[in-house]
């Protein structure tokens, strides 16, 4: 578990990767998402998560160039676009973003969705692009655990990351355990289910007890059970008190009532109808 917003965790390549970080999802490219990226890195975040399907990857690169903190102490990740994918695609779409980004380098390059007959060749493409070392990590996101056997039969890298919808209302159990297993860290999208869960009377009467939002409570339970969140926003306010998560600690009686919220309900598509 981490400890602070610079504490980290090893990945099953040795890499270590910041256990907290800024999601900027629907973030707008230009000011706004320059803003979001500079706010957090200058608070103390040290993972920023963008892809190129968001559109900001330029302004989240500006960001990048405009804080006051050194590259190699950020943590960057993006991804790879569902009509981007295939061999040739991959390595020509991870250029652009890289090109966009203005870095030399990515720390994590991720499949965003595992896109029937493709994802296999798109690995293949970011196995090439982590030999020759220019990215740290690679990963995947939102695939189900038979989309990761099917990756792994033919993989020579094993995914480092599962990045996925992850929150007290879909717990996942089968992807987290199987994770856990296989070495492979789980990193959470949407952690407070785009605010739907800030009126549950369970998250509610921890925070009150804690004197913390609802949101902190549900940040906590993820760091306390070994997920890499990446909360988004654009609000510096909000940005700052994400991240005040670090001065209390919930109890396993706590967790477990957390953890048994679960609905098995999604906010965003289940990756085996998306596409």
């Amino acid at each position: 578990m981490i400890n602070s917003l610079q504490d980290h965790i090893k990945l099953n390549n040795g890499v270590e990767m910041p256990g907290f970080g800024l999601g900027v999802y629907k973030a707008e490219e230009g000011q706004e998402v320059v803003n979001a990226v500079r706010t957090a890195i200058d608070h103390g975040y040290r993972l920023i998560d963008t892809a190129s399907f968001y559109g900001n990857e330029s302004g989240v690169g500006e960001g990048l160039r405009e804080a006051s903190v050194k590259r190699d102490e950020i943590f960057v990740t993006t991804k790879v676009w569902n009509d981007e994918q295939g061999y040739d695609e991959t390595l020509k779409a991870f250029e652009q973003s890289l090109n966009r980004l203005s870095l030399d380098y990515l720390d994590l390059y991720l499949v965003h969705w595992p896109v029937t007959g493709k994802f296999r060749e798109t690995w293949r493409a970011m196995e090439r692009l982590y030999d020759e070392g220019v990215i740290k990590a690679i990963g995947v996101s939102n695939f189900h655990v038979h989309h990761l056997e099917d990756l792994m039969v033919a993989a020579n890298v094993k995914p480092t990351v599962n990045q996925i919808e992850y929150h007290p209302h879909l717990t996942q159990k089968e992807m987290k355990g199987y994770c856990e297993q296989e070495n492979i860290q789980l990193e959470a999208w949407s952690p407070m289910k785009r605010g739907r869960l800030f009126e549950d009377t369970t998250i509610k009467e921890i925070a009150d007890k804690y004197n913390k939002t609802p949101a902190q409570v549900i940040l906590r339970w993820d760091i306390q059970t070994n997920i890499i969140t990446i909360p988004k926003s654009v609000n510096p306010d909000r940005i700052k008190s994400n991240a005040d998560i670090f001065d209390f600690e919930l109890t396993d009686e706590e967790i477990y009532s957390i953890t048994a919220l679960n609905q098995n309900e999604r906010t965003g598509p289940n990756p085996d109808t998306f596409v």
